[in-house]
């Protein structure tokens, strides 16, 4: 009888240590067939299990043909998941150890793509945050990688939208400045207020939130008794901006940045 006993235990502690645990039916599967389905599955919208295909071909074959298109294909898959922080590791990493692969430009298309969705969707989620408290930092960095693909790889199918994208950027970060510079001015914080209007009109000459820049700039200088820089900033203001908005708002025998309300 306590034979007995001792043989059901044994059979029972045998099938608990083996409960549990997950059967992986790829265990002898090549890289080939690890690929085909990481594939299978991107294609299909499947991206978590994807991503858990393309991470074990990875493992398995570190110098397969197949793991090196498996490197940019999971970082694809960390981008429609819209996760930045492993998008961004999958593709620098790509950059950094294949800095030869005809798929590099795709590499910084797709991190550019990461920042700016991001940017997007920041900017919307903020809209009525003061503008001085918004992080720009994600729209720089898409930047910083739309200008390294349309720089390095002029010839890109990627480049055009890069280019796009950068142009609608750099009116972002102007913008950003440029409302940076008004929060300072109103706050009366005139210095601060024209190193950021200088910014934008140093660094986004061609974005038209410079307009509001330099009449920033004229109001900053008047409020600091800068006359001669206040005189230069409204030159510059009327020569290129003569019909500008600002300048309607004073009147025609006082100094117009008076009336800026």
């Amino acid at each position: 009888m306590k034979r007995s006993v001792a043989f059901f235990a044994l059979l029972l502690v045998a099938g608990c240590a083996g409960f549990g645990k997950e059967h992986d039916e790829t265990t002898k599967w090549t890289a080939r067939q690890l690929y085909i389905d990481a594939k299978e599955n991107l294609d299909s919208l499947n991206y978590e299990k994807a991503i858990k295909q393309y991470e074990r071909l990875q493992a398995r074959y570190p110098f397969d043909r197949f793991a090196l298109q498996a490197e940019i294909d999971v970082a694809y898959a960390y981008y429609k998941q819209n996760d930045v922080e492993a998008t961004v590791a999958a593709t620098d990493r790509f950059i950094k150890m294949h800095p030869e692969n005809s798929n590099v430009d795709y590499a910084y298309y797709l991190k550019g793509l990461i920042h700016f969705n991001q940017d997007i969707g920041l900017f919307g989620k903020l809209a009525n945050q003061n503008q001085a408290e918004r992080d720009p930092k994600a729209a720089r960095d898409s930047f910083d990688a739309f200008r390294e693909l349309s720089t390095r790889f002029p010839n890109s199918k990627y480049a055009p939208d890069a280019i796009a994208r950068m142009k609608y950027l750099v009116n972002v970060l102007a913008e950003h400045e440029v409302r940076v510079a008004s929060f300072y001015y109103r706050r009366t914080a005139f210095v601060a207020a024209t190193g950021r209007a200088r910014y934008a009109l140093e660094n986004y000459p061609q974005s038209p939130a410079i307009e509001e820049a330099l009449f920033i700039l004229v109001k900053s200088y008047d409020a600091l008794g800068m006359i001669e820089l206040r005189d230069d900033a409204d030159r510059v203001m009327r020569k290129n901006f003569p019909v500008s908005e600002y300048l309607k708002r004073g009147l025609k025998d006082e100094p117009w940045w008076r009336f800026w309300k």
